[in-house]
């Protein structure tokens, strides 16, 4: 029991020290055997509270390099023109997305209602990475009618914005018209490319975005990582 209140202790400790900016963004913690003579305990109930920390998704253990400080929780507000770049510049965070995947495919059924399409269409996919200062917060998927928009892919090719992206194909402006969130348990891929234990808490967005008319032109899921992120709903009219 004592070991046990001992490395919740130092683990909450650390979190306070870091939510503080004792330690910022990209900093290395004090190693295990710093950190063991400054609590007066022994390695094991050192990493025992370095586990709990990188479950919270505080802290990445890289190998052989030591232990790095995530950061904290970026805001994100779901309003009906708020794109991932200005979110994280409002906060004061340096944004940067990285594509994973473009490709054309056939809708899947759930792809082709929410982009009311017929069964067979296909669709322009891109999947990607969300990062702020460096830190992996959210793994997205976007779809998008390919008949609308034919030279999406090629947009896409040294773009990854996609509000250039559609901007390029002749859409000046969409909004968002509905938001889903849900929390789930991170599975394997997105645990991976987020830096995460697998089964750690993620929150799940499915977005409809539409062009003046309310025709959908982009349906989009994203995956949060839970501690990084908080989704704030903003007024109908932002």
């Amino acid at each position: 029991m004592t070991r046990t209140a001992l490395w919740k202790e130092i683990a909450e400790t650390l979190a306070d020290e870091i939510a503080r900016g004792h330690f910022p963004t990209g900093a290395r913690l004090p190693t295990e055997a710093e950190l063991s003579a400054r609590f007066g305990v022994n390695r094991h109930t050192v990493r025992h509270a370095l586990a709990d920390l990188a479950a919270r998704g505080l802290v990445h253990a890289r190998r052989g390099a030591g232990v790095f400080v995530l950061g904290q929780a970026a805001e994100y507000p779901l309003g009906r023109r708020v794109r991932f770049h200005q979110a994280m510049e409002a906060g004061g965070r340096l944004p940067m997305k990285e594509l994973t995947r473009r490709e054309i495919r056939l809708a899947d059924p759930d792809e082709a209602a929410a982009l009311q399409l017929q069964a067979g269409a296909q669709v322009v996919v891109v999947e990607g990475l969300s990062s702020a200062d460096g830190q992996p917060i959210a793994v997205f998927r976007s779809v998008f009618p390919a008949a609308r928009f034919p030279g999406l892919l090629e947009a896409f090719a040294g773009e990854t914005s996609i509000t250039r992206a559609l901007a390029a194909c002749g859409l000046a402006d969409y909004t968002r018209a509905s938001t889903r969130v849900s929390a789930r348990a991170a599975g394997a891929m997105v645990a991976l490319a987020l830096l995460l234990p697998e089964g750690a808490p993620v929150l799940r967005t499915t977005a409809v975005n539409v062009d003046a008319a309310g025709v959908p032109v982009e349906f989009g899921t994203t995956w949060f990582a839970g501690e990084r992120v908080t989704l704030t709903v903003t007024p109908e009219g932002i």
